[in-house]
Formats: C-alpha cells, structure tokens, sequence
C-alpha cells in the first residue's frame, strides 16, 4: 500500500471513530429537554451560551443511553437535582 493510500485510509477509519463517540444526539424542543431532565434521578446537564448574531442558550444532557439537545433564546429553568456544568462550547455534528 502506498503513503496516500495508507493517509486515505487512516483518514476513514479516524471519521468512522468520531462518528462513534458521538453516539446519537436527538434534538428536542426546550419544554421536552426539561421534561427529560426531570425524569432523571440525578442529571448532569451541560451548558453553554453561544450566537453569533443573538445570544442563545445550549443545553446537552444524557438519559437512557441518548443524548438529548436544545437551543434556546432565554435560559431554561432546571430543577434544582441538576447538576450544571458549563462548557466554552457545545458542537453538534449537522
């Protein structure tokens, strides 16, 4: 095998990876995300404010093997269970 095939084929294989780690990402509206984050005993959700325009608020959490997002232009009220923790930034793949 030559170097540019052997670069092409690292190159497909370390895609296929991050397309593994990261996992399902179900995008939901804010009322469902907070309906999701209470039905969990103990919620890690992790926060993050971007917009480059106007400001919006980001929320990711996790529940029953899925990873649940939301966008929002006011912040969400979580329950008080919820542990936050807050990221520089939040990428979702599409």
């Amino acid at each position: 095998m030559n170097s540019g095939a052997a670069a092409a084929g690292a190159a497909a294989v370390a895609i296929a990876q991050a397309a593994k780690a990261s996992g399902v990402i179900v995008r939901v509206g804010g009322r469902d995300f907070l309906s999701i984050v209470e039905r969990a005993d103990s919620p890690l959700v992790v926060y993050s404010q971007g917009g480059f325009l106007s400001t919006n608020h980001q929320y990711l959490t996790s529940y029953k093997g899925l990873a649940f997002f939301t966008k929002s232009s006011q912040p969400l009220p979580l329950p008080a269970k919820a542990e936050l923790v807050t990221a520089g930034k939040i990428w979702i793949p599409g």
